[in-house]
């Protein structure tokens, strides 16, 4: 998507509905924006220059008329170019940024809204990297920034990870595929160890770097002591513990591809002799493991999203609180409990409040060691508290 200020529409909001764009807002729902029947007729993801009623000008932002967020803002010039020049500005600034904060080319080089690419997700590992459009608008603007990425870091591979539920409403098809180079296989380095990726076949972009530092806190935590790794999908807080020292890890998860995964990891590394992986729905699995009497010293729960949307927060309250009442009696007295939750539906309070009954229900004395969210290279947008999707929970339990 290429274009000039002189063939870009204009979309006007509607009176009095103005208010959270000009405070600095990146998003323009269609109910504050004035819908004619020619807005209603522009192909989906194009670029528009917005305007209030009053003439205000509030630059070039991405538009799709079948979208409840109907205009995206993608830059404050609304005879903004975007074009291959400004691919590489934007992807450039993202770049420094992380490379600032990180000594080696692993981390989420590109998170949406907050590196002004809004719904765009691109994690890099090395030569590799996963990107995820999921807007129109950057589905429009991918060859331009495939491009860009090539100028930029080189890469041997760049794979479309298209696959997330969220593009439907955006009237997006999900597709995972190559967009340059061959394969679907990275690595990724982190805490001294290589792990194996698969960028076609594994969950989301592939890797969760949003819990690098907490995978950091944990392992600390880890040397001699016994490890429990829920919902672990390729090891990464298992295997980072077996590397720091743990006596004996186990790995549960339902997913056969991401346990063998994580199971050449530890072998390649030189851990198999004390990582052990069980496969099974994991809550069934915790309660069978409760009953018997099981005990670790280290306990990681670290599941998939609970809550897919803003109906499904009450039921994914109710089972936060299960999963922290089912791992509470796992937790051997003065052994450490990590909990998580990437539902960006559930507040963090709310998700603590959650937890914290659960432990009550399993009548475990917890003092709270963390909490926190995602990495750096996970930044916020100030203007979208949502984006700060994950919540993390360090406990030592007596």
């Amino acid at each position: 998507m290429t274009d000039t200020q002189a063939d870009r529409p204009l979309i006007r909001l509607l009176p009095g509905h103005d208010r959270r764009v000009k405070a600095g807002h990146p998003w323009a729902f269609s109910n504050e924006i004035a819908m004619t029947p020619a807005a209603r007729a522009l192909p989906p993801g194009g670029a528009i220059r917005l305007e209030g009623d009053d003439g205000w000008r509030h630059g070039t932002w991405s538009f799709n008329p079948h979208s409840l967020i109907a205009a995206r803002l993608l830059d404050r010039d609304p005879a903004a170019a975007l074009d291959l020049a400004w691919a590489r500005r934007r992807l450039g600034a993202a770049l420094a940024l992380r490379e600032k904060l990180y000594d080696a080319p692993y981390y989420r080089l590109v998170h949406a809204e907050a590196d002004g690419l809004p719904g765009l997700v691109i994690d890099r590992y090395g030569d590799a990297l996963a990107l995820q459009a999921n807007t129109a608008g950057m589905e429009a603007l991918t060859p331009v920034l495939v491009e860009a990425l090539r100028d930029l870091v080189s890469p041997r591979l760049i794979v479309a990870r298209n696959d997330a539920a969220v593009r439907t409403l955006e009237g997006l098809e999900e597709r995972v595929a190559p967009l340059l180079g061959e394969g679907g296989t990275a690595r990724v380095e982190e805490g001294g160890l290589r792990f194996s990726v698969d960028l076609l076949g594994g969950q989301k972009t592939g890797w969760f770097y949003d819990q690098r530092e907490n995978r950091d806190r944990v392992a600390r935590l880890a040397p001699g002591a016994t490890v429990l790794d829920a919902f672990c999908h390729t090891g990464g807080f298992g295997l980072r513990c077996a590397a720091a020292g743990a006596a004996r890890v186990t790995l549960l998860d339902r997913s056969a591809h991401a346990l063998d995964l994580a199971l050449e990891t530890a072998r390649e590394n030189g851990l198999a002799d004390r990582v052990e992986a069980q496969r099974g729905e994991a809550l069934e699995t915790l309660e069978r493991m409760g009953a018997a009497g099981t005990r670790f010293d280290l306990v990681v729960a670290d599941p998939p999203a609970f809550a897919k949307s803003r109906k499904d927060q009450p039921a994914a309250l109710r089972g936060y609180g299960k999963l922290a009442r089912l791992v509470a009696p796992l937790v051997a007295p003065g052994g450490f409990l990590f909990i998580a939750s990437c539902s960006h539906h559930v507040a963090p309070g709310d998700f603590a409040d959650a937890v914290i009954w659960g432990l009550g229900k399993a009548r475990r004395d917890a003092r709270l060691l963390f909490q926190g969210g995602a990495g750096p290279d996970h930044p916020v947008h100030p203007q979208l508290p949502e984006s700060a999707y994950l919540k993390a929970l360090l406990f030592q339990l007596a």
